[in-house]
């Protein structure tokens, strides 16, 4: 068995495409109309066959139910973050904020309600609290991971 992609059941699915595309990047790879795969193995479906493949009426699809949500990493935060502020309809669940970890995230709704979340990629914490005059072990402990996983984001 392979796992081989995350579906999401969207309103309009045009609207999602731009939206996925604008805002995180991603590229269509296969559009079937009703289905869509995007890069990092994202599936978007429209909500009338999606309802139709679950035996569900259109009021059974629950939206912005809050329990999962789609996790990208992104190497420099602060110029995405600056990059997210020219979409002035966009919907935060929250704004930028740093985890005890020290790793940066955002979170955001979709156009469907769905969770985003696009965290600072873990080596480029590592690599700031480095840079920020902390050494190898005080970065593990500040991490709370093994010193050898903070070498390993420094190789």
């Amino acid at each position: 068995m392979k796992y081989t992609s995350t579906l999401i059941a969207v309103r309009d699915i045009n609207k999602s495409k731009r939206f996925y595309h604008d805002v995180l990047g991603l590229e269509v790879i296969s559009d079937f109309g009703a289905n869509v795969t995007l890069t990092y193995g994202i599936a978007l479906q429209t909500l009338d066959t999606w309802k139709d493949f679950i035996n569900k009426k259109v009021e059974e699809v629950i939206f912005q139910n809050n329990a999962v949500e789609l996790y990208f990493e992104e190497d420099d935060i602060e110029a995405f973050v600056l990059k997210l502020s020219a979409f002035k309809d966009l919907e935060y669940v929250h704004p930028l904020l740093e985890h005890p970890w020290g790793q940066r995230v955002v979170r955001f709704y979709d156009p469907d309600n769905h969770i985003i979340e696009v965290g600072e990629n873990i080596v480029m914490v590592v690599r700031r609290f480095i840079g920020g005059g902390l050494s190898v072990q005080e970065t593990a402990k500040r991490m709370d991971v093994p010193v050898d996983y903070v070498k390993s984001c420094l190789a």
